[in-house]
């Protein structure tokens, strides 16, 4: 008899999350106002915000399609972060922060076994609307005279478990819950994985870094870089496709000679003066940009009499560019900005003194109302900044700024030595980090790893990130801040 109840049961059970569980399409289109709300390219005023909604959509996306997969059922809980574009702060059981620029910052878990119940977990945790979800088609009339059971908790006796062998849901969670993932236990975890992806990938880092050189030799050129952690096998078909060019034009590549060249999302120069080809453009757009660089070399050289002119104005202060910190402006956009600011800074007139504040540095910035002082030495200038309160501004840190300025010298070095002292320790490979991590938090990551013994890090590539992953082509990623 208790048999054939727990068959019931389960019967029972499985037509009522079959009632209630999306399609793949379905899901897609009830994240819609999540994904408007966190997507990457709707961010590209703020790197750092733009590179951790990146890293975790991948993630998400991994999980989503885990659920889709026929006779799925072991799951590991994911906790994700995202950048939400809202001002204002939300009454939420998340936790939350907000940036530096105003973003929501919304950490949460996933841990559900079905889509709805995921898809309902995601927007409640971003406090988005869960409405529109009902109105999707995921079922038929079945659905409708299972409603006043679907909401019905049904909780199984622990015999059920005992006799079919199952999981109970609940007390793999309550354990997820209270054992936090630790750094020896998630490589303990993933290392097999991770040393099979990275042999695997050997062959295609070789091809790449063959391609490189030959490309950079071939052109002369001073560097070649990605803007997004591409894979190797993406990297690689960027680099085919621009040594196809060479064959094919090699008069249009004459005026490349100790330039950079960066695979980006969009063909031009960038303001660092670097050649931006865009992944997605073909070869009759990339022959276009190497065509028209005599003009952009000419409209660099105005660019940097800009910069001239408005130090001069500013008592000798130096105007950076740092791409780490700034978006990816094209040429003509980062003119038109030192343009402007120039023009207002003129009409101003400003009572700086010559040269009295030689020696420090700013970056500008178009969204931003106030000015800031970066924690590495160099001021943040808004655009639209009243010029009365930036003198007041740039005086009364103008101390601060150098003993950062120096702070920051120091911080490299130290930074560069535990890099070149973990990698020999641990026999890495490789030992790099995101551009959202800070040199302080490398550091302070590096130093906790050398206390540590792990014998798994052994050729090895190690990333330092803001979460545990494990990438396609066998890189391991960890939070700088691990346990």
């Amino acid at each position: 008899y208790c048999f054939v109840r727990l068959c019931l049961d389960k019967i029972l059970l499985q037509w009522v999350l079959q009632s209630r569980t999306l399609s793949g399409a379905d899901a897609i289109n009830a994240l819609r106002p999540f994904y408007f709300a966190v997507h990457p390219d709707f961010f590209g005023q703020h790197p750092k915000e733009r590179e951790v909604n990146e890293n975790s959509l991948k993630r998400l996306n991994g999980y989503l399609e885990n659920l889709q997969k026929p006779g799925f059922r072991s799951f590991k809980p994911t906790q994700l972060t995202f950048y939400v574009r809202e001002r204002e702060p939300n009454s939420s059981n998340v936790q939350e922060s907000f940036s530096a620029s105003g973003f929501r910052a919304v950490s949460f878990t996933l841990h559900t076994r079905d889509l709805l119940s995921t898809v309902l977990d995601i927007l409640n945790s971003c406090s988005l609307s869960t409405e529109h979800v009902q109105s999707l088609s995921v079922s038929s009339q079945p659905h409708k005279e299972a409603k006043s059971t679907v909401n019905r908790p049904i909780k199984w006796d622990k015999t059920y478990y005992s006799f079919t062998g199952f999981k109970d849901p609940e007390e793999e969670l309550e354990q997820a819950q209270r054992v936090e993932t630790t750094l020896l236990s998630w490589l303990d975890y993933n290392e097999a994985s991770a040393v099979k992806k990275l042999k695997k990938s050997l062959p295609l880092r070789k091809e790449l870094e063959r391609l490189k050189i030959e490309l950079s030799h071939e052109l002369q050129l001073s560097d070649i870089r990605w803007q997004r952690s591409w894979g190797i096998a993406h990297r690689c078909s960027q680099l085919h496709s621009l040594g196809r060019l060479v064959q094919q034009r090699p008069e249009v590549l004459e005026n490349v000679k100790g330039r950079t060249v960066v695979f980006t999302d969009r063909s031009g120069m960038s303001a660092a003066g670097h050649i931006m080809l865009g992944t997605m453009d073909v070869h009759h757009h990339w022959t276009k940009i190497f065509e028209r660089l005599p003009n952009y070399y000419k409209l660099q050289k105005r660019l940097l009499l800009l910069e001239d002119r408005i130090s001069q104005l500013l008592g000798g202060i130096q105007v950076i560019y740092i791409e780490e910190l700034q978006p990816l402006l094209t040429l003509e956009e980062y003119f038109e900005l030192l343009n402007s600011f120039y023009n207002k800074l003129r009409d101003s007139r400003l009572p700086f003194h010559p040269r009295s504040l030689r020696g420090l540095q700013m970056i500008l910035e178009s969204d931003r109302y106030a000015p800031s002082l970066h924690e590495f030495g160099h001021f943040m200038i808004p655009t639209v900044c009243d010029p009365a309160a930036l003198q007041w501004f740039i005086f009364a840190k103008a101390q601060e700024a150098r003993e950062n300025l120096k702070r920051k010298e120091e911080m490299m070095i130290t930074e560069k030595e535990l890099i070149n002292t973990s990698t020999e320790r641990f026999s890495l490979d490789r030992l790099y980090k995101e551009p959202s991590v800070s040199s302080a938090q490398m550091i302070d990551c590096c130093k906790r790893l050398l206390e540590e013994s792990l014998p798994y890090l052994q050729g090895m590539h190690l990333c330092v990130s803001h979460f545990y992953s494990v990438l396609q082509d066998g890189d391991l990623c960890i939070p700088w801040n691990w346990k």
